[in-house]
């Protein structure tokens, strides 16, 4: 099969964070299935350009990969020259399948399908979620969706990585024709012994950034009734960094809290197998990876129920779901601190079931089969 994937960015443009390995790790492992998969993208790398020789095929991990020059330095990816390349190969593909939403990349891309009589595979990678409609250039979105969204994706397939973001997306647009997919997963290629903490260690990996909701963690725990150490893995904005101290001050925690930096590699996995609870209080995560790693490593979670794998979690009895209300965190702290057979279990006997559940062949034979159902119809 002939497929072709349009993102507006694409490894090593690392600094977009998850979407940029979900993506990529799909494109290879369909490769190594014997499939051609063709990238069309943007040079970005956020305030910078990758150093990569432009509108050609370059090989990226076995992926035929374009890196368009682009019109604009933000985040609307504007790129003639691939949405020329596009018009002019878009039928050479048996699937197009177009990455994340709210950009004009894929706005025009999506555009370009339609116009060629093509019903392409649409990912919102989070974009179509409540939270993101409702903050941030809200107007512009709205006014986006009712002129030329909406007919696009009408246009389209829908794939979710989750129940809660397919029933976000077909709230958007009614009876939208897809599946629910998980992404793929970078799991660790070893086992990593797990620590003996003096003190109930509670960790967080990711992006420091309102959308976390780490000031909500950091409050709920200002009020638990158990010792705790909490250790924060992420870059963020320097200013945010500094008011996320300035609560713990307020609170009279923030001798309980490190900021370690960020880990990624090896580094990552090695820091989740030594904390004993990894927290992610989010106000909106569409799937959230570092669920699925943290587990991977026998490291129980406690999310908040607006991140997209919550439902799994309370399903498999793999941590605690929470809302984001700061009295109840923190009664789920003090209660899930008590639970230590509930721990144990998870530590043991966890990673055995993440490694069969997310291997990756077996998901990249399930977008298969959405992509020839998107050809069949």
């Amino acid at each position: 099969m002939k497929i072709l994937f349009v993102v507006p960015y694409y490894k090593p443009a690392y600094a977009y964070g998850g979407p940029i390995v979900v993506i990529s790790m799909l494109a290879e492992r369909l490769v190594i299935l014997g499939h051609d998969v063709t990238v069309y993208t943007t040079a970005s790398n956020v305030n910078t350009e990758l150093e990569v020789d432009k509108n050609q095929e370059i090989i990226v991990d076995g992926v035929r990969v374009f890196y368009f020059s682009k019109l604009t330095g933000d985040n609307t990816y504007i790129s003639v020259k691939l949405w020329q390349y596009l018009n002019k190969t878009a039928t050479d593909f048996d699937v197009i399948h177009i990455h994340t939403w709210w950009n004009f990349l894929v706005l025009g891309s999506a555009l370009i399908c339609r116009n060629k009589g093509i019903k392409p595979v649409i990912s919102p990678h989070g974009m179509l979620s409540d939270y993101i409609l409702n903050t941030r250039n809200v107007f512009a979105k709205k006014m986006v969706h009712r002129l030329l969204g909406k007919k696009l994706l009408q246009h389209s397939w829908l794939h979710v990585s989750t129940e809660m973001e397919w029933d976000e997306s077909r709230r958007i647009i009614e009876g939208w024709d897809g599946q629910i997919i998980p992404n793929l997963v970078k799991l660790p290629g070893k086992k990593y012994p797990r620590s003996d903490n003096p003190v109930f260690t509670i960790g967080f990996l990711s992006r420091i950034d309102p959308k976390k909701g780490l000031d909500v963690l950091i409050r709920a725990l200002s009020r638990v009734n158990f010792d705790y150490k909490l250790l924060i893995a992420g870059n963020g904005e320097t200013h945010y960094i500094e008011a996320l101290k300035n609560i713990a001050r307020k609170s009279g925690n923030s001798d309980k809290i490190e900021w370690v930096g960020w880990k990624g590699g090896d580094g990552k996995f090695e820091f989740l197998s030594q904390v004993d609870l990894m927290a992610l209080t989010s106000h909106s995560e569409n799937f959230a990876i570092v669920v699925i790693e943290s587990l991977a490593v026998g490291t129980p979670v406690l999310i908040s129920d607006q991140v997209g794998l919550f439902r799994y979690i309370a399903e498999k009895d793999y941590g605690w779901v929470t809302p984001l209300q700061i009295e109840i965190v923190t009664s789920r702290l003090n209660a899930l601190f008590n639970e230590r057979e509930k721990i144990a279990r998870i530590n043991n006997g966890c990673r055995q079931q993440i490694e069969q559940e997310y291997e990756e062949s077996r998901l990249a034979e399930q977008y298969l089969q959405l992509y020839n159902l998107s050809i069949k119809k």
